[in-house]
């Protein structure tokens, strides 16, 4: 728990105190955010503002898992091999900084335009694609010296589903998918100052939570386990719980500044990487259908856009006054502190579901 702590807090720090230093560097650079010109009329007073701050919780994130290891050092003889940094930390890692990556060049291309195009639809697909590819390989195909991986070959909810086992080369391609649907679901929720980032918190935070958990309770534990006590089979989760809880952290330190009125956003180099993050964090913890409720918000405004195209394509009428949604309701009147608190409360409402799910399966299981 020590361990956790301190990247939390590590994060915490650096994103709050950096980020104030990347917007003055970003502003000298010229990084300023294009405003699309069919979107709401309220939002041209937001051009110029430095965009790219993803970069900054991303490299606090990395920063805070190392001091994080640094705090295990204190750890008994017994357990310090969990000092050792993890095939479970370069996955999630990897897909956060990667995924990062992609949108750091769609951003790179947006400022040196100087329009909203950026990197085009086909390019950005496929840096999601190629990044998914790679680390679900990684995550199917690198088990420990125990036999467990990363990843799993069955469907899982609150655990692998063994019913639902489809196969390593089935598991990758699903977990491209997984990559895909939130890195674009993150990045079109960043539409509004703070929106998508107090939602990554939520969601991130739960993540710690559940990982924690299945730390106190894991199989690999052979005290507890020999017990007969219920368990989960999974990689890894002290790093899983640690990562979680720096990149919540870093995210707290960053809606300092990213909160309404924004002096800063994340950019697409932001909302990939924490797309990609919280796919490996569904895939790590064996709950990649819960992820649709843990990150309720992030589905709804995707529908909203899928459900837009299909009724603008078929019958040609729009459903709402613009997507993604909050742009509906700002057209609408209400004010942007508004639809962003009311969204959070929403965000709130998925993640309270989602863990009081999993928590009440444990229960179901030891009574």
């Amino acid at each position: 728990m020590r361990a956790v702590i301190v990247a939390i807090f590590v994060a915490f720090l650096i994103s709050l105190f950096v980020t104030p230093v990347a917007i003055k560097v970003f502003t000298r650079l010229k990084a300023g955010q294009p405003i699309r010109a069919e979107g709401p009329i309220m939002h041209q007073g937001k051009k110029g503002t430095p965009t790219m701050g993803g970069v900054v919780f991303i490299v606090a994130t990395v920063i805070a898992y190392v001091a994080g290891h640094l705090a295990l050092t204190t750890l008994p003889e017994a357990q310090i091999a969990q000092v050792t940094p993890t095939i479970t930390a370069l996955v999630l890692l990897g897909l956060m900084v990667f995924s990062g990556a992609v949108g750091f060049l769609d951003d790179f291309l947006k400022v040196r335009k100087r329009n909203s195009a950026g990197l085009n639809k086909r390019g950005k697909l496929l840096g999601q694609i190629l990044v998914g590819a790679v680390f679900g390989v990684v995550a199917l195909y690198f088990p420990s010296t125990a036999g467990v991986t990363v990843g799993s070959t069955a469907l899982s909810f609150i655990r692998d589903i063994n019913a639902l086992e489809v196969g390593k080369v089935a598991s990758v391609v699903i977990f491209i998918f997984v990559v895909m649907a939130t890195t674009n679901g993150v990045n079109l929720t960043d539409g509004l100052d703070g929106l998508a980032t107090g939602a990554s918190v939520m969601v991130l935070a739960a993540y710690a939570l559940i990982a924690f958990w299945q730390y106190r309770h894991w199989c690999a534990d052979t005290d507890y386990a020999r017990g007969g006590a219920y368990c989960y089979e999974v990689r890894d989760p002290l790093e899983i719980a640690l990562i979680a809880g720096a990149a919540a952290g870093a995210c707290v330190g960053f809606l300092w500044w990213n909160t309404s009125p924004a002096r800063i956003f994340m950019g697409d180099t932001g909302a990939l990487g924490l797309g990609g993050l919280i796919a490996g964090m569904a895939m790590a913890t064996r709950t990649l259908l819960l992820l649709l409720i843990l990150g309720g918000l992030f589905v709804i405004i995707t529908m909203s856009v899928v459900i837009q195209i299909i009724s603008f394509r078929t019958t040609g009428k729009r459903v709402f006054r613009m997507s993604p949604l909050q742009h509906h309701f700002e057209l609408a009147g209400w004010s942007e502190v508004n639809i962003v608190v009311r969204f959070w409360i929403i965000a709130g409402i998925g993640v309270a579901i989602a863990l009081g799910l999993f928590y009440s399966e444990f229960l179901a299981s030891v009574t």
